[in-house]
């Protein structure tokens, strides 16, 4: 085959192969996939039954974390900002999950790092937690988001993407 063919052969499929990619990554970045939040219900801090759909109506910032997750700790940093930030967003609600297995040091985390929201829970199973595995969350710290229908619309939220994301739902409304 000489050159000019081949060239021509090789721009004949390449091109509109390439074109779907370009396109797909273009719809990929700007549409949102958009999914349910499985539903849970864990118990807080002083041991009463807190449920994922007792704040629908709410966007819910969903955070699953652990006291001895060392880069979880760093987040939390970011998260308490995010929280002062948008604490007085009344159609907004922080809960963290807690993938720990001691109490004690759970409760005790929460007040060092300042993690001021109110919705703290667990059910102390580490990575044996029923509401990890139905979020799939493999690695933490993990921040979802979750708009007032109970889908999610976010995931993967952490630094400075949770603040961007935060400020592009509150100025939208």
């Amino acid at each position: 085959m000489n050159k000019k063919k081949l060239i021509k052969t090789l721009l004949i499929v390449c091109i509109p192969i390439l074109g779907f990619g370009v396109v797909t990554g273009v719809y990929n970045s700007t549409h949102a996939i958009v999914k349910k939040a499985p539903e849970f219900t864990l118990a807080d801090t002083a041991g009463n039954n807190v449920s994922l759909n007792s704040f629908r109506g709410k966007y819910v910032l969903l955070d699953f974390w652990a006291s001895w997750c060392r880069d979880c700790r760093v987040e939390n940093k970011n998260l308490v900002k995010v929280y002062k930030k948008f604490k007085n967003q009344d159609d907004l609600v922080f809960l963290s999950v807690s993938l720990d297995f001691d109490k004690e040091n759970w409760i005790k985390t929460i007040a060092i790092d300042g993690l001021a929201w109110p919705n703290h829970v667990s059910d102390l199973l580490k990575w044996k937690s029923p509401v990890a595995k139905a979020y799939g969350v493999r690695s933490i710290p993990q921040v979802f988001l979750i708009d007032k229908e109970g889908n999610i619309i976010a995931e993967g939220l952490t630094g400075s993407k949770l603040e961007e994301k935060l400020s592009s739902v509150f100025t939208s409304n």
